[in-house]
């Protein structure tokens, strides 16, 4: 039996999504499955104070793994995120296994606590506005993310921001 074969611009968007909904729901090691063993990921932002481009964080997949694993003993802020993605580009390589997309998204924060926890908690912020460059692998009607740099406007992070964006 012959399996359908969808187009590959549908199966990176279907990936995008799928790895949000996986980040959202903090399961960060499903998400570190939708990678292939290359993975490379980077956050930066242009700084026009500096002229410079920052990098605020950049790891393969061994380093992001063991940076999720040691997660539950970091400081962190638990106040859920929440990512709003609109993928508006995929580009597929001619012999069809490899693609890039870039999507725009923005991060919403619900508040558990905040500076004054009887005012702040429940208030939804945004927390962050940037776009995802990404790029995959095609095999057997699956994309694997390559290399994702999460390129953000945004360049005031909270403390105990370091989760995945």
């Amino acid at each position: 039996m012959v399996q359908n074969q969808l187009p590959v611009a549908e199966i990176v968007r279907n990936t995008i999504y799928k790895a949000c909904i996986l980040l959202d729901d903090e399961r960060w090691h499903e998400f570190l499955e939708c990678c292939d063993t290359s993975f490379q990921y980077d956050i930066r932002a242009y700084s026009p104070e500096i002229n410079y481009d920052m990098t605020y964080f950049s790891g393969n997949l061994k380093e992001l793994t063991a940076m999720m694993t040691t997660l539950p003993k970091h400081n962190t802020d638990h106040s859920p995120l929440k990512r709003h993605v609109s993928v508006y580009t995929v580009e597929t390589s001619v012999d069809g296994e490899t693609a890039t997309s870039i999507s725009s998204f923005l991060v919403y924060q619900n508040m558990l606590d905040g500076i004054n926890s009887h005012i702040d908690a429940g208030e939804n912020r945004l927390f962050m506005v940037g776009r995802y460059n990404d790029k995959f692998s095609i095999k057997n009607n699956c994309a694997k993310f390559v290399e994702r740099e999460v390129r953000l406007e945004t360049r005031r992070l909270d403390k105990g921001s370091h989760y995945l964006i």
